[in-house]
């Protein structure tokens, strides 16, 4: 994703001379031709984020479109004070982007996870979240926040993501993408999830469960209408996110599902528990240790899905399917 990101704002900065990216200090291996290409348009603002935030909010109140870029939580938990301030409250054209989300970089331990920067930055006033699921979505989430003011979160995943659409797709902010359409259960996932979230879609297939897939890339201002459809037309709502489940993708569905009227769904969040973890270990340990592995996704979707059938939800037909449940299910 980073990759897609960094051609993108490339070829854009060559169109127009208002784009400006300010590093901390970091990714010269990605950021190093946009550098040699645009030192105009350059600035390392070295290892002092704050400082990075500070001065990309004077460039954006001086006509710029400002792109902040650093691994992780640095220019997000780090910064939060500029953000909220300098930032936001001026409404500034900054676009902070992070690299590396949830527990991409597994052994360096939670100095380095960002498993509640999506929490923070959705509550800030005047911010747009988006967590791209594949290269595509980076690179059309970079040529949308150019086009539209105002400050902006993107969440990428570190390296070597897949890509997930085989075509064009219509990507527009706040509206999520729907990559398969079922009745049985509606798979929500932000991110880097959304390729696993297709691995488990298909593999329900074989056993007769309709999976419909949403990508919700845009996390803020989140897209209630598609969600409003799965409650009416599917037996249960899922979400996945590698953040905390508590104030991310599942937190903002949640909050959705029960203002509607008369809606009652069996309603899940997988997501990673919200604790520091203890365990060091690769990205792929990491996700397996949180059941965020297509296995462990698998055995949370069936629970929910018997429960839909007992619990009998509103507008939707039973499936047929009888797994024994071992997790509690919220309903809203």
């Amino acid at each position: 994703m980073r990759t897609a990101f960094v051609r993108t704002l490339l070829e854009l900065a060559g169109q127009n001379q208002r784009i400006t990216l300010v590093v901390g200090d970091l990714g010269f291996g990605v950021v190093d031709k946009f550098a040699e290409e645009y030192p105009a348009q350059f600035v390392n603002a070295g290892v002092a984020e704050q400082n990075m935030t500070g001065i990309a909010a004077g460039m954006a109140l001086c006509g710029k479109i400002v792109f902040t870029y650093s691994i992780a939580n640095f220019p997000t938990l780090r910064c939060i004070e500029q953000i909220r301030n300098d930032v936001c409250y001026h409404n500034a054209n900054v676009k902070i982007v992070s690299v590396g989300g949830g527990l991409a970089y597994g052994a360096l331990g939670i100095s380095h996870h960002a498993t509640e920067d999506i929490a923070m930055m959705r509550v800030l006033p005047n911010m747009t979240v988006i967590a791209p699921g594949d290269p595509l979505e980076a690179e059309l989430a970079t040529q949308a926040l150019v086009a539209n003011d105002g400050p902006a979160y993107l969440r990428l995943g570190r390296a070597g993501e897949p890509r997930v659409h085989d075509r064009a797709v219509d990507f527009q902010i706040g509206k999520a993408i729907q990559l398969s359409n079922g009745r049985d259960v509606t798979l929500v996932a932000t991110g880097t999830m959304l390729y696993t979230t297709m691995q488990v879609a298909e593999r329900l297939s074989r056993d007769g469960i309709h999976a419909r897939v949403l990508s919700m890339h845009t996390i803020k201002p989140l897209d209630t209408d598609a969600l409003l459809r799965a409650v009416q037309e599917t037996h249960a709502v899922i979400t996945l996110e590698e953040h905390s489940i508590s104030g991310g993708l599942g937190s903002a569905v949640a909050e959705c599902l029960a203002e509607l009227p008369d809606v009652r769904v069996p309603f899940k969040r997988l997501g990673l528990p919200p604790k520091f973890t203890s365990l060091v270990g690769s990205h792929e340990y990491l996700k397996s240790s949180y059941a965020l592995t297509l296995d462990g996704i698998l055995n949370s979707v069936f629970d929910v899905i018997d429960s839909s059938v007992r619990r009998k939800p509103v507008l939707s037909e039973p499936v047929n399917h009888h797994i024994h449940l071992t997790e509690e299910v919220c309903d809203l």
